[in-house]
């Protein structure tokens, strides 16, 4: 068997042309995680605050209803400095008593009130952003689980050709001891070695049963010991950085953007349409002591004018702070950008040294082939063969290593600059 169709084996075994139903890929894996991270479940909380926010703002288009009343009681009232002949006026009584009620309509908030609506619905994308930002961090931790995972199966695949070198290489010394050409001790190295092997592979089943575990809590799925993993596809390189922290940065902006039209909305008059009516001893007219129902109606005006002290300020703060997060969101660019240059870097190292790994084996195989046909006619040592069968097994798992670390990068490279 040549070296690619080896290859070829190794790749197909992992699932490069997976075709069984209880497989897990990547992508799958990637999207369970996030359905069933704990964080998901803010998305939902977000959403119900959002409607309830704005239906309390749009309450504000309805008029306001005030109930109040008041008695008192009053050590000076109102009186003529003089008499009116043929007159009699009653003095005003000194206590008085008063209940209203009062319907307001606002009429400049009617038009102010889309700029609230406006800044709950930004605030509520803004938060859902932020998880958004913190999710993406999952990505990362799954594809190193589903990575570990895969070269261990890489391994376990290549303990198995060990074992059938180290099997080989057992039959033709005892061959060799038949003839009379080679001790028993010859072929007891190989059997431990062959002991050493298995050893090794309790190890790595072990481990991969650690990272399924991890994996299995993740995605909230139990995981089989015998699922197969499918190999991902190998990614093209871009440069276009589409991170969920810029989309943050743009939410910002546009956040501070309706604060500030917020801030102008403070400083304009308020005017609204009122009802006021109700009953008063004495009512509406003073000089009539018993109690009366009354009503008054009108336009109010509010202005209040302190507001301005204050306006020029808060929109320069709120300027600088659009500085800022400009500054904010080139350093994260600038950042990306020099953790891309790096991983393309790491990216090419890897596939210079998965191109000479071809190179290596090839020669390992040509010297224990060779050695292994020395082992039949006594003119090499069990040793001699042990030696050369262990440098091709380093050199197919350096190989083994370095594949999955090339796919391993190229993925890296994909979650540093952001997922379409």
């Amino acid at each position: 068997m040549n070296k690619k169709l080896i290859i070829l084996t190794v790749l197909a075994t992992l699932g490069m042309t997976q075709a069984k139903s209880q497989g897990l890929s990547l992508d799958s894996c990637q999207e369970k995680a996030k359905r069933a991270y704990p964080l998901v479940h803010k998305y939902d909380l977000l959403e119900k605050s959002k409607e309830y926010s704005l239906s309390n703002v749009q309450k504000g288009y309805l008029p306001q209803l005030s109930i109040s009343g008041y008695s008192t009681y009053q050590s000076q009232v109102f009186s003529l400095p003089f008499q009116i002949p043929g007159s009699t006026i009653e003095p005003i009584r000194q206590d008085q008593h008063r209940l209203y009620g009062e319907v307001v309509q606002p009429i400049t908030d009617l038009f102010l009130l889309k700029n609230q609506k406006e800044n709950i619905k930004i605030g509520n994308e803004l938060e859902k952003q932020k998880v958004n930002v913190e999710m993406y961090q999952i990505r990362d931790r799954i594809n190193q689980i589903y990575f570990g995972i895969l070269f261990i199966d890489a391994q376990l695949i290549q303990t198995e050709l060990l074992k059938k070198d180290l099997q080989a290489g057992l039959a033709k010394t005892n061959t060799a001891i038949e003839n009379g050409i080679a001790i028993q001790a010859s072929a007891d190295i190989l059997k431990v070695e062959l002991l050493k092997v298995n050893q090794r592979v309790i190890e790595l089943k072990a481990n991969r049963k650690g990272f399924i575990d991890m994996l299995a809590l993740f995605i909230n799925e139990p995981i089989n010991e015998n699922t197969e993993f499918e190999m991902p596809a190998i990614q093209i390189q871009t440069t276009a950085i589409n991170r969920p922290e810029l989309k943050l940065f743009d939410v910002q902006h546009r956040s501070l953007g309706v604060q500030n039209t917020l801030v102008a909305n403070k400083t304009y008059p308020r005017v609204s349409a009122f009802f006021q009516g109700g009953v008063g001893a004495p009512g509406l007219n003073m000089l009539n002591n018993e109690p009366s129902a009354y009503y008054i109606t009108g336009v109010r005006m509010n202005w209040n004018i302190s507001s301005l002290y204050t306006n020029k300020k808060e929109r320069k703060m709120i300027q600088i702070n659009q500085q800022s997060l400009g500054i904010q969101r080139e350093a994260f660019l600038f950042n990306t950008q020099l953790a891309l240059k790096q991983q393309s870097a790491e990216i090419q190292k890897m596939e210079a040294l998965v191109d000479s790994d071809d190179e290596i084996i090839s020669m390992r195989m040509t010297i224990k082939n060779s050695t292994k046909n020395q082992l039949e006619n006594g003119t090499a040592t069990a040793n001699d063969y042990l030696i050369q069968v262990n440098a091709e097994d380093q050199a197919r798992q350096t190989q083994i290593m370095h594949r999955i670390q090339l796919l391993q990068a190229q993925y890296k490279h994909q979650t540093i600059r952001g997922t379409n």
